[in-house]
């Protein structure tokens, strides 16, 4: 990565400006944004801090709303993945729940293309129940 670009991808603004695009993009009616935004979301998602970051902006939210009115595999597979790198976080993940995400989550039916569904289900689902205990 050239040396400007990281610089300018280190500045706490760009980073908030790129959150909010990426949060944005779940807005959009075309499933193929949708899929882009939850991606992105998923990867920024890497520490506990940036994942509550997430949830303060309302992506969370919005990615549980594009995940109960998907109407394909890709675009249920991006918003399950991008919820797995949330739940990560306790906090995110109790965010989650108390937003109907173990419905919404329990609701999704499995993809005989995507494996990955159900795997990504099954950890939400699992990481729901530990919460209660």
């Amino acid at each position: 990565m050239p040396v400007n670009l990281k610089l300018l991808l280190s500045d706490k603004f760009t980073g908030d400006n790129l959150l909010q695009q990426s949060i944005t993009l779940l807005h959009v009616k075309d499933p193929l944004f949708k899929r882009m935004g939850a991606s992105r979301l998923a990867r920024f998602a890497v520490d506990d801090e940036r994942r509550m970051k997430v949830v303060e902006m309302g992506g969370a939210q919005e990615i549980l709303n594009v995940l109960e009115g998907a109407k394909d595999d890709k675009t249920r597979k991006e918003a399950l993945k991008a919820l797995v790198a949330l739940a990560k976080s306790d906090k995110a993940a109790g965010f989650l729940d108390k937003a109907g995400a173990y419905a919404i989550v329990a609701s999704t039916p499995n993809s005989p293309e995507y494996a990955e569904i159900e795997a990504c289900k099954t950890s939400l689902l699992k990481t729901f129940d530990q919460l209660k205990s």
